[in-house]
């Protein structure tokens, strides 16, 4: 489960695969999206970025990161890792400075000078929706606000990337061990934390451990970070719209075109005489007869209305493929050039952004492989264009010759056939025509009369028919050039490669340019601290480990990270809360402190409880929201959804006990030293009745909380901070399942008055609640 940070949403992946988004009205489902092979099927992270428009959702069985549009149920970009992901967190950088304000300020320059990508036309059925849309944006919607955000990514076997506005790596991190349980980078980018399950072999117990990450790197040059990833995520924006052109293209390529090549095929398979192909055709051009086998041929097989669709469908067909080339993939490949030339500027500023490991000549090489690209894609215009003349011309060459077979009415203007044209199809029929055994062997068919769908298949086999190079000048020119030949001011030309082989190179060279950024970056995040926390027993539950404690949480305005773990002692769960400062190099407000409860249903405050903590997350930078179980049984009452406030724990007058860390233990070992707060909630807490609850998901900004029972299968949404009696008076009309757990004044009642304070008990709310479970489809 998780919160939108900026609207009344909540996301929810169950093990069905299906990602599900609820409003928190009526819990109302927005959307749901189902799994399919092209994503997969076994959701195991969440995570919102934090402009609240675009859902990120990692798979394990694919391994693949969906960024998923918060409007509607569509992926608007995807990419591979190397290992399953387990966690996922996606933080805004904070910090302030004037160089990123006119990089702020200043980035719609590139608007001025290249123009706005044409739409991806609408009618293929594989395009994503994202670059189709006429009146917005959608690029912008995907790259989202200037200001940099991290989407960090955590995964088994101590995999640890962090992506850029979501899409570019600019961090490959070595430094941690296990499988990642949690993970929070600061909002000043000076540390990264993480909480690992250490397993050294499948009979053992898990270890827990805590690692501090110094990133220092990355908030030493935030400005250069920032430009740098914004190019690069251009880039990757303008990949997947040349991939999604190209798509089109290849739809567009219908099978109908290589009817030609398969019904000579079967021509030069059943005919009885020895006369080529070749010469049938030309016999026919030059003395208007034809053998019976190709009159058989001709009226019999192709048949006039057939040729005639034929013919519709190729131009058609050419048509579509001219448009996409010429509007997208042009458009597409230029304004490629230009971000990779702002890039190649940058990297040459090396007092800036060598230490980043921005390098010129890797730049040049992507730069280089998207000129070979814009190259192959004129040469598909060139066969396009000479294609459509030479089949426009044979076509209507043997039109007319098919209705003088069948004795049909010939219009005079059909008639007309000049000398040019004569030799026009007699040198189309000498090139094209020709029977060819080796093709046979590699494609099972022996003309290859169709030469553009060559060039939209994905092998990386050579074209079939590349384009005849002779007596071109340039060509020869180049050829006898010693000093050009090798020129860095020539893109390279492969006139045996398809367009999507050499669409291929092109991706490759420039991932392997996008990379090393990342592997130094990556490089330069070493550990500052490194703690054991505890081991988990063999007997615990196998619930998912998108719930289960250990929570991170980074508190902006104090620049602290906070670790919210539980550790068993006397068969209580007691919460501890450990505190680091973003800044390595400082000690100041790290420390940790475990919290036991005064007792909630007795009326004796004077006890503490032994209530244990089963879940706790930070409802916002001053108050933890914990999911608590009562050891005194009474039934229907035993789970208390509480607020904790910080202030409670960490008092002004109560100096924290200097805890001495003992590295050769872990701190489950260490849990007498460590200092621990009572702490009585008062008022600030409420009874879940009627309700295994296990664990909650909180959205402090939206004021709201989600609690699920230990089944997975039954949720209850609470407004958090109801102001009076009114408003709870209007819930209970809405007849919905929020239920309010009110602010102080309204929380401090009885058991018996619990009714009043909820709007509507648990047990008048069966239907509702009920509903709530079946739209979740778990």
């Amino acid at each position: 489960m998780a919160w939108s940070p900026k609207r009344d949403l909540i996301a929810l992946a169950n093990r069905a695969g299906e990602v599900l988004l609820h409003r928190l009205a009526n819990f109302q489902r927005v959307w749901s999206l189902p799994p399919n092979e092209n994503t997969g099927k076994e959701v195991t992270a969440l995570a919102w970025r934090p402009d609240g428009k675009i859902l990120a959702f990692g798979l394990t069985d694919t391994k693949r990161i969906i960024l998923c549009d918060v409007e509607k149920p569509e992926s608007l970009h995807s990419f591979s890792v190397n290992l399953s992901i387990t966690y996922m967190h996606w933080m805004e950088v904070t910090a302030e400075s004037s160089i990123l304000t006119s990089f702020y300020n200043a980035e719609d320059e590139a608007n001025l000078v290249l123009p706005k990508l044409p739409a991806l036309p609408k009618n293929y059925s594989t395009t994503a929706k994202i670059f189709s849309e006429e009146k917005s944006d959608e690029i912008m919607k995907l790259l989202g606000d200037v200001r940099l955000n991290a989407l960090v990514l955590g995964g088994s076997s101590g995999f640890i990337e962090i992506y850029a506005y979501g899409m570019f790596k600019i961090a490959t991190v070595t430094e941690v061990a296990g499988s990642c349980r949690g993970l929070c980078l600061s909002s000043d980018l000076k540390s990264l934390s993480v909480i690992t399950e250490i397993q050294d072999s499948p009979d053992s117990e898990a270890e827990i451990t805590y690692f501090q990450l110094d990133t220092s790197l990355l908030s030493s040059y935030l400005p250069e970070v920032t430009r740098m990833a914004r190019k690069f995520t251009h880039i990757s924006t303008l990949l997947q719209y040349i991939k999604l052109s190209l798509t089109c293209m290849c739809e567009a390529w219908e099978e109908i075109l290589m009817q030609m090549d398969s019904r000579l095929t079967k021509f030069v398979q059943e005919k009885n005489t020895t006369t080529s192909v070749q010469d049938e055709f030309m016999q026919l051009l030059l003395w208007g007869k034809a053998s019976l086998e190709l009159q058989a041929l001709l009226m019999n097989q192709l048949t006039v209305k057939g040729l005639k669709k034929l013919g519709q469908s190729i131009e058609s067909s050419y048509s579509s493929i001219q448009k996409l080339v010429i509007s997208h993939l042009q458009s597409g490949s230029e304004a490629l050039l230009y971000y990779l030339s702002e890039l190649k500027g940058m990297a040459l500023w090396k007092q800036k952004y060598e230490s980043l490991g921005l390098d010129a000549s890797g730049i040049e090489e992507a730069t280089t492989a998207v000129g070979s690209f814009i190259l192959k894609a004129n040469e598909l215009l060139q066969v396009i264009d000479s294609s459509m003349k030479n089949f426009k011309a044979f076509f209507r060459w043997l039109y007319v010759a098919m209705l003088r077979m069948s004795e049909d009415h010939v219009l005079p203007e059909l008639n007309k056939m000049t000398q040019k044209d004569i030799t026009f199809v007699a040198d189309f029929l000498t090139e094209h025509f020709n029977e060819a055994p080796e093709l046979y062997n590699r494609k099972g068919k022996y003309f290859n009369v169709e030469r553009v769908g060559q060039y939209l298949k994905d092998e990386d086999e050579d074209l079939v028919s590349p384009p005849n190079t002779e007596g071109n000048q340039w060509f020869h020119f180049l050829k006898n050039s010693t000093h050009l030949k090798e020129s860095p001011l020539l893109f390279p030309y492969n006139p045996e490669k398809s367009l999507h082989f050499v669409k291929r190179q092109m991706e490759e060279v420039i991932d392997q340019c996008l990379q090393k950024p990342a592997d130094v970056i990556g490089k330069s995040v070493h550990q500052a601290f490194c703690v054991s926390l505890y081991k988990t027993s063999q007997s615990e539950d196998s619930s998912p480990q998108l719930f289960k404690l250990p929570f991170l949480w980074n508190d902006k305005t104090s620049n602290l990270h906070y670790v919210l773990f539980t550790i068993l002692e006397s068969s209580v769960s007691k919460i501890h809360i450990l505190r680091r400062h973003t800044d390595t190099s400082r000690s100041i407000g790290n420390g940790i402190v475990a919290v036991e409860f005064g007792n909630f249903l007795n009326n004796s405050i004077n006890e503490s409880s032994d209530a244990s903590c089963l879940d706790a997350h930070f409802y916002d930078d001053e108050t933890v929201t914990v999911v608590l179980k009562e050891s005194v049984e009474q039934e229907g009452k035993e789970r208390i959804l509480a607020q904790l406030p910080l202030s409670s724990v960490y008092t002004d007058e109560d100096q924290e006990v200097e805890f001495i860390w003992d590295s050769t233990k872990r701190l489950d070992e260490q849990r007498d030293e460590i200092a621990t707060r009572t702490v009585f909630l008062d008022n600030q807490w409420r009874v879940l009745e009627n309700m295994k609850a296990q664990y909650v998901a909180v959205n402090g900004i939206r004021k709201v909380s989600c609690v699920l029972s230990s089944n997975l299968r039954h949720v209850r949404v609470f407004e958090m901070d109801v102001e009076d009696d009114g408003e709870v008076e209007e819930e209970e009309e809405e007849e919905t399942t929020q239920i309010a757990a009110g602010e102080p004044e309204e929380l401090h009642r009885s058991v018996d008055n619990q009714e009043d304070v909820c709007g509507a008990s648990a047990e008048e709310l069966p239907d509702e609640t009920e509903e709530n479970e079946s739209n979740l489809g778990l």
